[in-house]
C-alpha cells in the first residue's frame, strides 16, 4: 500500500536549485518534436481548407493522439491480420508505448508522454512558488485512482462489443478519416466550457502532482496495467538503506519507495528519480527479472526508449505501417464536410470513398 497521508496537508518541502537530469532532457525532446508535429499539422489542415498548394507533409505522428482508434486497430490487426490503413501510425505509437511501459515500467508516462511532462513541470512550478505540494487523504486517492480504470474499461468493453464488421465499417469511414482533425480542433476551436477544464486541471497539477495521469488518464492507465505485469521493478537493499526518505520524496507518484523492498505499483514510471537522488550506491535499482545482473541506469533506459521509438517509426516507414492511405483531394472533401450538419458527425455510416 502506498504511503499516504490521511488528511490533506503539505507534502516534504524540498530544497536546492533546479536541475534538468537526463530524463527530463529527454522528455523535453519528445515534448518539442510532440509540438513541431501538431503545428505542422495545424500548417497542413490550413492548407487543404484554403484549396492553395500544399507544401508541407501531413505528419502521421499526430496519430499519437488517437489512442482509441488504435485499439480498434489492433483488435481488427489480430482478427484479421489488417493493420489499419487510415491512421496505422496510431498503433505504431500506441505499441511503442506498450512495449516500453511493459519492459520498462510505465516508461511511456514518465519519459515520452507530452502531458505528463507537462503534468510534471505544473507540480514543480508548484513546489518553486510554494514550497511544497499536497496529498490527497489516502481514501481519496484511491478512489479517484479508480476513475482512470473505469474510464479505460468503457472504452475496452465498447470495442470488445463491436464485430469485426463494425470496426471495417468504422475505420473506413469519413468521421474516422478526419478524427485526427476534430482532435486539432479540440484545441483550436476551444469552448468556453473546455477551456475552463483544461484551467482547472492545469491549476490543481500545480498542487497535487500529476492530477490528470494519476486519476484520469485512461491511456496511463492502460500503460499501469502493463507495468504491473511486467518483469521490472525498482528494488531496494533494505541493509544498505540509511532511511533517509529521498527516495519517497523524490517519487512523482509518492510511492513509499523507502519503505518497500519491491515496487509493484502501477504508478510507478520507472523514472529513476529515486536511484538518482539515493545518497547511498547500490542501495536502489530498477531490475528485471530474468537477468542475473543489473544493466538498468538512467542512461540506459534512456538510449532503449529513444532507440525504439525511432527504431519503430524506421520500421513502419519500410514496412508501409507508417502513412495513412488518405489521399490529398479525398482530405479536402472531407475537411469541407466537418462542420456541415449531418455530414460526419455519423462515425460508422459513411464509407470512404
Amino acid at each position: 500500500m502506498e504511503n499516504q497521508q490521511t488528511s490533506l496537508k503539505p507534502a516534504p518541502r524540498q530544497t536546492g536549485h533546479f536541475r534538468w537530469p537526463l530524463r527530463r532532457r529527454v522528455q523535453l525532446v519528445f515534448f518539442i518534436l510532440t509540438l513541431a508535429v501538431g503545428v505542422q499539422f495545424a500548417i497542413f489542415v490550413f492548407q487543404a481548407g484554403e484549396l492553395s498548394a500544399i507544401t508541407v507533409q501531413r505528419p502521421p505522428g499526430v496519430e499519437g493522439f488517437l489512442p482509441i482508434g488504435a485499439l480498434m486497430g489492433f483488435k481488427l490487426f489480430f482478427t484479421t491480420g489488417t493493420w489499419d490503413p487510415v491512421h496505422p501510425a496510431a498503433m505504431v505509437i500506441l505499441g511503442f508505448a506498450a512495449l516500453i511501459s511493459f519492459g520498462l515500467r510505465k516508461s511511456f508516462c514518465g519519459w515520452v508522454c507530452p502531458v505528463g511532462t507537462l503534468s510534471e513541470w505544473m507540480w514543480q512550478l508548484g513546489q518553486r512558488w510554494f514550497g511544497r505540494n499536497f496529498r490527497l487523504p489516502i481514501w481519496a486517492d484511491y478512489l479517484l485512482r479508480a476513475v482512470k480504470y473505469v474510464l479505460l474499461g468503457f472504452f475496452v468493453w465498447a470495442i470488445l462489443k463491436m464485430d469485426r464488421a463494425t470496426i471495417e465499417v468504422f475505420i473506413h469511414s469519413p468521421y474516422y478519416q478526419m478524427s485526427d482533425v476534430k482532435m486539432l480542433h479540440f484545441f483550436t476551436r476551444m469552448t468556453a466550457f473546455t477551456a475552463g477544464v483544461l484551467i482547472f486541471l492545469i491549476a490543481v497539477s500545480v498542487f497535487i502532482k500529476n492530477f490528470w495521469c494519476r486519476y484520469l488518464c485512461p491511456y496511463g492507465a492502460l500503460m499501469g496495467i502493463l507495468a504491473f505485469f511486467g518483469p521490472t521493478r525498482i528494488r531496494r537493499h533494505a541493509d544498505n538503506c540509511i532511511h533517509c526518505g529521498k527516495c519517497a520524496r523524490q517519487c512523482p507518484y509518492n510511492l513509499p519507495v523507502d519503505q518497500k523492498t519491491k515496487i509493484f505499483s502501477p504508478e510507478c514510471s520507472g523514472c529513476m528519480e529515486c536511484v538518482r537522488v539515493c545518497p547511498v550506491p547500490n542501495t536502489l535499482e530498477l531490475k528485471t527479472f530474468g537477468l542475473w545482473q543489473t544493466v538498468w541506469s538512467t542512461a540506459s533506459v534512456a538510449v532503449v526508449i529513444l532507440g525504439l521509438f525511432f527504431g519503430s517509426i524506421y520500421l513502419a516507414r519500410v514496412t508501409g505501417h507508417w502513412q495513412g492511405n488518405v489521399k490529398y483531394d479525398a482530405f479536402r472533401l472531407r475537411l469541407k464536410q466537418v462542420d456541415g450538419p449531418g455530414k460526419i458527425s455519423s462515425g460508422i455510416r459513411g464509407q470512404s470513398q
